[in-house]
């Protein structure tokens, strides 16, 4: 990603709402293009590739598998994710994806694992969305995805009516959360049973973000340099500056605190993949709110590809430009 090399985007639009039960989300990736996203990726040099917004099709019949809702459209739905994020990532380019709710996790990761099957992920997010079936409350999907693709859970998820084609293809040790706050007593459990490295807000607090990104990177990349997954769910920041969500918890990560997350992985260089999910338009109080999340999600996907707080873009100067 350094230096002159070609730097290359491929876009996916992924409007789905199956995996909770709140309209309006599948909205976010028109709000995220009606934004000017693909503009201000190519005023930063990238060659964006827009791979369009992906279509599901309704499912009749879709009856719960035990408390778990809509088990096939979001299994088909996530399929159909994971085939494009691999076309994307095998034509080489870094896969941004726009959701939808954070269940469609199940199909970037793996999708993105078909090709790059050694690739660890940053979760930002105020829930682990590692419920099993069995531990769930809701029965929501999007509080689910990671326990469909981590290896050391696959003995407690059933056969889903949908799922057949999901591969797990992470280990605990591959995954890294980050602003955690509302966590069930299940997840608890599986985090602690597990051993998964987890930043809760307390600990981002009582650390500083700076200390956490340090050891997040250094935890994940630091022996062997490796793909970077970030799956960032806006509802990992405060609602003071992403309102426009399902599920806001107070106390969540500043503005700044986010800037800095998609600071330190795009200066790694290894960022692989992006997720911006659980952008829901229709959950602002105002046009105001809603704006403004929408603001606040495209910010953060640009820090992701470079843009810079000092007002400038870093890779676009080089001192022989100058000397």
């Amino acid at each position: 990603m350094s230096g002159r090399a070609k730097k290359t985007v491929g876009l996916v639009g992924a409007p789905f709402s199956k995996g909770q039960p709140k309209g309006g989300v599948e909205e976010g990736p028109i709000y995220m293009r009606r934004a000017g996203l693909i503009e201000k990726l190519k005023e930063l040099e990238y060659d964006v590739e827009d791979f369009g917004d992906l279509h599901f099709p309704e499912l009749p019949n879709d009856e719960p598998f035990q408390n778990v809702k809509n088990p096939r459209a979001v299994g088909q739905a996530t399929e159909k994710v994971a085939n494009t994020v691999a076309d994307v990532k095998k034509a080489g380019r870094v896969c941004l994806t726009l959701g939808g709710d954070h269940s469609l996790a199940v199909g970037t990761i793996a999708g993105h694992a078909k090709v790059h099957p050694d690739l660890c992920v940053v979760w930002v997010d105020a829930h682990a969305d590692i419920n099993t079936p069995s531990t769930s409350p809701s029965g929501n999907l999007h509080g689910q995805p990671v326990s469909f693709l981590i290896k050391e859970l696959q003995n407690k998820v059933p056969d889903i009516p949908g799922f057949s084609w999901v591969r797990p293809c992470l280990s605990a040790k591959d995954i890294v959360y980050i602003g955690l706050r509302d966590v069930d007593p299940g997840e608890h459990l599986i985090l602690k049973t597990l051993g998964i490295k987890a930043y809760s807000m307390s600990d981002v607090d009582r650390l500083t973000i700076n200390k956490v990104m340090d050891e997040t990177i250094k935890y994940l990349v630091g022996k062997q340099s490796r793909p970077i997954h970030l799956s960032f769910d806006i509802d990992g920041l405060d609602p003071s500056v992403a309102p426009a969500t399902g599920t806001p918890v107070p106390g969540g990560l500043t503005y700044r605190e986010g800037m800095y997350i998609t600071e330190q992985v795009y200066k790694t260089g290894l960022l692989s993949a992006v997720d911006m999910m659980e952008v829901n338009p229709s959950r602002g109080e105002t046009e105001k709110d809603t704006q403004l999340t929408v603001n606040t999600a495209l910010n953060m996907i640009l820090s992701c590809f470079g843009k810079a707080r000092e007002g400038f873009h870093a890779s676009t100067l080089y001192l022989s430009d100058i000397s």
